[in-house]
């Protein structure tokens, strides 16, 4: 069965506080009001996934939830290398996820996931803004083949998208 991975960039963060680390910054009004409407779009193309992975970092988890709670699905794994990884990171993760998962969400951070989205595949994205959404298909049955150039491009979704498809 080929393999579809979802990059979830986290909803827009809250800046307010500056004593506090980024790590833990969480999200602002619109972070809370995107995520939820992105994933109310996945579940009108009838989107259904088999895991979500998330950065453990407080704007990455809020966000993951949204899905999570929208798609009434309890677990999200966190795989805290995803924060602040670069694309050769990102794809370790990418290779060791689970195989008996062919449809992935992952939720983390930029410029990881841009760079991620147009390593993979031809994607061409300049910027996945806050709470925009890129998936990829591979024609593989396990993840250790998804490597540079490998993916297709299914679709680019994102707040202010006027397309929405």
């Amino acid at each position: 069965m080929a393999k579809q991975l979802l990059l979830v960039r986290h909803g827009k963060s809250d800046w307010g506080n500056a004593d506090l680390k980024d790590f833990d910054r969480p999200l602002n009004k619109r972070g809370k009001e995107n995520a939820p409407e992105m994933a109310e779009r996945l579940i009108k193309r009838g989107f259904h996934f088999d895991l979500m992975v998330s950065s453990p970092a407080k704007r990455a988890k809020s966000t993951a939830k949204f899905f999570s709670k929208a798609y009434q699905a309890d677990d999200i794994q966190y795989e805290a290398s995803i924060y602040e990884a670069n694309t050769k990171t990102l794809l370790k993760v990418v290779n060791g996820l689970d195989d008996e998962a062919d449809t992935v969400i992952m939720f983390g951070h930029n410029p990881g996931f841009t760079d991620l989205a147009n390593e993979l595949s031809d994607a061409g994205i300049y910027n996945i803004p806050t709470s925009g959404m890129v998936l990829m298909s591979f024609p593989f049955d396990s993840w250790t083949m998804v490597s540079r150039g490998t993916g297709e491009l299914v679709f680019f979704d994102y707040p202010k998208n006027s397309d929405e498809m």
